[in-house]
């Protein structure tokens, strides 16, 4: 898939003032700072498109990108954020939520893990979330570029395994780096399948 437009379109907290859900979406959503702006902004082949950050949790909104006018891209709110108060955890966890559950065009979630890192609690808990919700995942392994090869395999080896202690069918996964541009091709490939299902579901 070539990217030749990628326009930011409206930021919202609600899931029922988002964009009218005619074009497939596909949400990207992990722990806070586990590179999620960075690995949209490689996605989409814009330095830009998505704001960088070094402090966790600064996205706080639902953000919609639109590609090629064939396509939603969504960025959501990082999880697992401990530097803010509980009322405001409960009312971003309804906000991403809602929003996960009830758009009918929402075609799948893309799940960033840190590849340098063992399983945490609340990326265990999230998926869980899902599952129990029914929406859709894949897994995205993040920040490759900090690891050497033979420790990339045998971390992601072992997360996987440690997944099936949960899961009868393990998520697709891909392995990505935003330093390196690693992985920005099979998640565009993987996209445009599911494009692909999308309009022939809508077509039947």
């Amino acid at each position: 898939m070539i990217i030749n437009e990628a326009t930011f379109l409206i930021s919202n907290t609600e899931y029922d003032k988002c964009p009218p859900p005619v074009l497939p979406e596909y949400a990207f959503i992990g722990r806070s700072n586990v590179g999620k702006s960075s690995l949209i902004n490689l996605l989409a082949g814009r330095a830009n498109l998505a704001k960088t950050s070094a402090t966790p949790g600064k996205t706080q909104l639902i953000n919609h990108f639109r590609i090629n006018k064939a396509w939603y891209l969504v960025d959501l709110p990082g999880y697992g954020y401990a530097k803010i108060s509980r009322m405001e955890r409960e009312k971003w966890e309804k906000m991403i939520f809602d929003y996960l559950v009830n758009r009918p065009n929402l075609v799948c979630t893309f799940v960033l893990i840190d590849s340098r890192l063992e399983m945490q609690k609340v990326d265990l808990w999230f998926m869980e979330r899902l599952a129990e919700l029914e929406v859709p995942f894949n897994l995205v392994f993040t920040k490759t570029d900090k690891l050497k090869k033979n420790q990339i395999d045998a971390t992601i080896n072992r997360y996987l395994l440690q997944m099936k202690e949960y899961w009868e069918e393990l998520p697709r996964h891909f392995v990505t780096s935003s330093e390196k541009g690693a992985g920005r091709v099979e998640l565009l490939r993987a996209i445009e399948e599911y494009n692909q299902l999308f309009i022939q579901s809508r077509a039947n």
